[in-house]
């Protein structure tokens, strides 16, 4: 997560200063930083992106991130382009460790295989040095919440199958091979 820090959106925490007490960071996108994460995300704009994370110590050399991102974006409708707002409004709920942690190795079994418990726990992340940067966190929680097929309330995509128009014939997928003979007179 650490390695991933986002242009213009960045928000380190030094992990030494999550000791047994718990760290909260407030964060607040500025006018320049939702630009940044509106053309990252190929959105046409975010309104807002603010965020309450408490940062607590997990196991011996982890930390754990807990709280919400709340924001608001701006999108085209996929079935009219007309702009579409939506509400951000996601938990966040992540471990991480430093690189190289024990806790971040995957095992594997005899064979070479990845066994994953879907129901169980997400492996933690990693960072780098002694920073955890917030703002990618931040920034890839609200991402995960945007609808990626926003539409108005009111608006039904009805796909055209050619279902019932006779003027309309789908070519046969074979059509382009019915001249071709292989080489064969």
């Amino acid at each position: 997560m650490n390695d991933r820090r986002i242009e213009g959106f960045s928000y380190p925490v030094r992990v030494g200063h999550v000791s047994s007490n718990p760290v909260t960071v407030r964060i607040s996108a500025s006018d320049a930083e939702r630009t940044v994460l509106a053309r990252i995300w190929g959105v046409t704009a975010v309104g807002e992106l603010e965020a309450e994370i408490v940062l607590t110590p997990w196991k011996r050399d982890g930390v754990r991130a807990r709280g919400e991102v709340r924001g608001r974006v701006t999108q085209p409708s996929v079935v009219s382009l007309e702009p579409v707002e939506s509400i951000i409004d996601a938990p966040v709920d992540a471990v991480f460790v430093p690189d190289g942690s024990r806790l971040s190795r995957v095992e594997r079994t005899d064979t070479g295989e990845v066994i994953v418990d879907p129901e169980g726990p997400d492996m933690p992340e990693t960072f780098s040095g002694d920073t955890l940067d917030v703002g990618a966190v931040v920034a890839e929680f609200a991402a995960l919440s945007i609808d990626p097929y926003p539409r108005l309330p009111d608006e039904v995509f009805e796909a055209d199958d050619g279902a019932g128009d006779e003027a309309f014939e789908r070519p046969s997928p074979f059509a382009s091979l019915k001249d071709w003979r292989g080489g064969k007179e």
